[in-house]
C-alpha cells in the first residue's frame, strides 16, 4: 500500500516529468505556423536592430535606455526562431534557401554565434562607442547566416 508520502512523491515526479517534456510537446500544428513564428521573430529583431543601427550611425539621437531596451529584445528574439526550422517548413514563402534545411548543424553554429553577439549587445547598449562597435559585430553575425541561407 502506498502512503501519503508515496502519493506526494509520485505526483511530484509526474509534474516534473510533464514540465521537462513541455518543450518537446510545444510543436507547431502546421508547417505554416512554424514559418510565421520564425518570420515574426526575425521581423521584431530586425526592427530593433534598425533602431540601434540608426543610433550608432548618428541618424537618431543616442538614448541609452531605449538602446538597452532594444538590445534586450534583440537578445531574446535571437533565441526563438531556430526551433521553428521543423520538417515541412521549407515549403512556401519562407525566404530561406533550400540549403538551409540540408545544413541545420551549420545553422545551429551560426545561431550560437548570433546569440553570443546579442548577449554582448545588451552589455554594450549603455555606451554609444561600445554600441557602435557591437552593432557591427551583431550585424555581421546576422549577415553570416543571411549570406549563406537567405534568398534575397
Amino acid at each position: 500500500m502506498i502512503g501519503r508520502t508515496g502519493i506526494a512523491l509520485g505526483a511530484a515526479a509526474l509534474v516534473a516529468g510533464m514540465t521537462l517534456a513541455a518543450p518537446a510537446m510545444a510543436q507547431f500544428a502546421k508547417p505554416e505556423d512554424a514559418i510565421k513564428y520564425r518570420q515574426a521573430a526575425f521581423t521584431v529583431m530586425a526592427n530593433h536592430m534598425g533602431r540601434l543601427a540608426a543610433m550608432a550611425k548618428g541618424e537618431r539621437p543616442f538614448d541609452a535606455a531605449a538602446a538597452q531596451h532594444s538590445a534586450r529584445i534583440i537578445d531574446t528574439m535571437a533565441k526563438l526562431p531556430w526551433e521553428a526550422f521543423v520538417p515541412g517548413s521549407d515549403k512556401g514563402k519562407t525566404g530561406a534557401k533550400p540549403e538551409l534545411f540540408q545544413n541545420l548543424a551549420d545553422v545551429k553554429t551560426l545561431s550560437e554565434r548570433l546569440n553570443g553577439e546579442t548577449g554582448k549587445l545588451v552589455n554594450a547598449a549603455g555606451d554609444l562607442d561600445a554600441l557602435r562597435k557591437q552593432v557591427g559585430a551583431t550585424g555581421a553575425a546576422c549577415k553570416a547566416c543571411h549570406d549563406k541561407y537567405r534568398e534575397m
